[in-house]
């Protein structure tokens, strides 16, 4: 993988199967990755991408590399409902007649986006709150509540996927129904290509935003880390992301993100210590963020969210295991040690 992965193209990265880097309007995660996959009688997708003004245009000039266009596209594979992954495969489906497929257990969020009608993260938002977060939480309405929404983008898909055998002529798919950054998230194991369409689940080089979810808060860490240990269950295939390059080692990868959340529970627990009786948002300001160890204060209020949000994951976790004990005050959500 090389640090270019983000530029347009439509590159083969299997026998019949192109991966196509469609970019995204905000600066961290650069463009997503969607895969077109040769079918006797045309394409489907692995994801759709982000529904923007140029999308479509950016998808055609990329198909026509290989001698295809946009309206061979018969079905569109979903890994998770968030907007880089889901709203484009609606317009492919508006302009072209694509089928949408998505796992079973997104249908409340896209239930929840359709009767919120904007763009807010509610569920981050009462975490936030819950956090002690309350001046983040106000700034993250302001700036997303004005922010362009198009309802109909967050349509239905055609069918809800659940676990097992995917019908795509002239492959041999399975889904996987792997929780924890969406309720709902699936990864899709090529079983004659030996290669694994990871979605945001497994990523190369980041870590995956834990409690950015629709719904109910539901221990998203705990069923991220059970679904990670899931894919060590099967064997061992090349992984296929939405974002970054292909070629590493499924398993690889998942021993390494699941080290590095016992390293970040260790983090965290130290840090209650520490505090003696903290919330999240206190125990978020202490740990440092990204590769490249930044202050939380250093961070942008969006991902001051996700980092306050990540934080409450991990203490909830060590809530559940018993190393921590919790009690709500005014609200607010402090954690102490055992």
């Amino acid at each position: 993988m090389t640090d270019s992965w983000d530029q347009p193209g439509c590159y083969r990265v299997a026998d019949g199967v192109f991966r196509i880097p469609l970019q995204m309007p905000q600066d961290g995660l650069r463009a997503i990755n969607v895969y077109a996959l040769e079918t006797t009688h045309g394409l489907a997708l692995v994801d759709g991408g982000w529904h923007r003004n140029s999308t479509h245009a950016e998808l055609s000039d990329a198909l026509a590399l290989i001698g295809r266009s946009p309206a061979e596209i018969h079905d569109i594979y979903v890994t998770h409902v968030h907007r880089d992954h889901y709203t484009f495969a609606v317009e492919l489906r508006r302009r072209h007649g694509s089928r949408i497929h998505l796992g079973a257990a997104e249908s409340p969020g896209i239930a929840a986006i359709t009767k919120l009608g904007n763009n807010v993260p509610e569920s981050s938002i009462l975490q936030l709150h819950r956090s002690g977060a309350v001046t983040i939480a106000e700034q993250v309405y302001r700036d997303s509540v004005d922010e362009p929404f198009e309802p109909s983008d967050w349509e239905a898909p055609d069918h809800w996927l659940s676990p097992g055998a995917l019908d795509i002529p002239g492959h041999r798919f399975f889904a996987v129904h792997t929780p924890g950054h969406t309720k709902g998230h699936m990864v899709f194991h090529d079983l004659e290509r030996d290669v694994s369409f990871t979605g945001d689940h497994v990523l190369p080089t980041i870590t995956p935003s834990i409690g950015f979810e629709l719904g109910d808060w539901e221990l998203p860490l705990g069923a991220y880390l059970r679904s990670l240990e899931m894919m060590l269950d099967d064997r061992d295939r090349i992984m296929m992301p939405a974002h970054g390059g292909t070629g590493a080692s499924l398993h690889a990868r998942c021993r390494e993100l699941l080290a590095h959340h016992a390293y970040r529970l260790n983090q965290t627990a130290s840090a209650v210590v520490e505090l003696r009786e903290a919330s999240g948002l206190q125990v978020a300001q202490v740990l440092t963020w990204t590769r490249r160890e930044r202050g939380f204060d250093s961070l942008d209020t969006f991902n001051q969210m996700v980092a306050t949000c990540e934080t409450l994951a991990h203490l909830d976790v060590l809530v559940d295991r018993g190393q921590l004990s919790v009690q709500n005050k005014n609200g607010v959500d402090l954690f102490s040690s055992n």
